[in-house]
């Protein structure tokens, strides 16, 4: 046989694989993870992403730590923020809070298995939220007077930043009130203001600015939230602050300047209970209403003008007490998390509505945290 003729041969073959590999990956999603945070022995359960959108068990993993609850014990909101668990594309990496033992761990992906690789001091108490952007990663610790600790990214590791740690001055116990811990800890898309909320103490969005060696500004901007009780946040395409505010149940956006300060709010309700998590997804915004549950739906116009996705902004109903929520990062699917220990699944419908896939049970009761790949 000629060797033109071996050449083609062999260039079918190989195409030939490739399309049957294709074939053979193309039922196959992503990962979704779920932080058990029980007090005798934090997990990650790792679930394989089907690609209608179902979840299936495929293990689960110990932190090295404890997990814990919020004062007076909520029956669905135990760590009563958004963002204990994180999962970093650019490395790979999964990290995850430990509020009961005041630490961090982050675990190596490998496939649809998870790899311990460590877990470090928070730099403070009750450990409830994470930040990442690029290399840097603050932890907010929500107990006691409130802080954040600045950490680098090294290897599968977290190495503390000496001298970043910033007082939020609160006033909690530890752990802490459930109405006024912090709620969340996120960076702005370009990395240089970290942002806290500070929920009902003093219903603040305070933000650090971040110095070029990860340090923060030795003293945030204090901005009043427009309704009460900012929880939990997210950012529009055009860089806008989208927040779920819990007093009013409402979502609004705001602009960020480049010094902190924020300014044009614009709000909308949702006429639920206690809206509190946020997940945006592609132009949709789904919100979390734990006292009604059930979610609604945004969409956010040019001007930053909150619009609900139907006449009542209601998408779906849930098992009771829907926390936090997440969505792969191709936008199909959503995956809202219950203090009851389930997750909704639903798929997301070009207009914006939520189609109903299933119900994952068996988890314990009091988990929060919620990540996907």
């Amino acid at each position: 046989m000629k060797r033109s003729t071996l050449t083609l041969l062999f260039a079918a073959l190989v195409a030939s694989a490739a399309v049957q590999g294709a074939s053979a990956d193309s039922g196959k999603g992503g990962l979704v993870f779920v932080q058990t945070n029980e007090p005798t022995g934090n997990r990650i359960v790792v679930y394989d992403r089907a690609g209608d959108g179902r979840l299936t068990e495929a293990g689960a993993y110990a932190t090295g730590g404890n997990g814990s609850a919020a004062l007076p014990g909520t029956e669905s909101d135990h760590l009563a923020s958004q963002g204990s668990l994180v999962y970093d594309a650019a490395h790979k990496l999964l990290i995850a809070v430990n509020a009961g033992s005041d630490s961090v761990s982050t675990f190596r992906i490998q496939g649809d298995r998870l790899g311990l690789a460590g877990a470090v001091a928070s730099g403070g108490q009750f450990p409830a939220s994470i930040a990442v952007h690029e290399n840097l990663v603050y932890v907010l610790n929500a107990g006691g007077t409130g802080n954040v600790q600045g950490f680098r990214i090294v290897g599968n590791d977290l190495r503390p930043i000496p001298d970043s740690a910033r007082t939020l001055g609160l006033a909690n116990t530890d752990p802490p009130f459930f109405l006024t811990s912090p709620g969340q800890i996120g960076f702005t898309p370009d990395g240089r203001q970290l942002i806290v909320t500070t929920k009902a103490s003093g219903s603040l969005i305070v933000a650090f600015a971040v110095e070029p060696d990860g340090r923060l500004s030795a003293t945030p901007v204090a901005n009043p939230s427009a309704t009460p009780v900012p929880f939990a946040f997210t950012f529009t395409p055009s860089g806008r602050l989208a927040m779920g505010e819990a007093g009013a149940s409402s979502v609004t956006t705001y602009a960020v300047g480049s010094d902190g300060t924020l300014a044009d709010p614009k709000s909308q309700s949702d006429g639920q209970v206690a809206l509190c998590w946020i997940q945006r997804v592609g132009q949709y915004y789904y919100v979390s209403n734990t006292g009604s549950n059930t979610l609604s739906g945004y969409t956010i116009g040019a001007d930053g003008q909150p619009a609900l996705v139907t006449p009542t902004g209601v998408v779906a109903t849930t098992e009771p007490g829907p926390i936090d929520l997440t969505s792969p990062s191709d936008g199909s699917f959503l995956y809202a998390e219950t203090g009851g220990g389930t997750v909704d699944e639903f798929a997301v419908n070009a207009d914006g509505t939520l189609t109903p896939l299933g119900v994952v049970s068996g988890l314990p009761t009091g988990i929060e945290g919620i990540a996907s790949s």
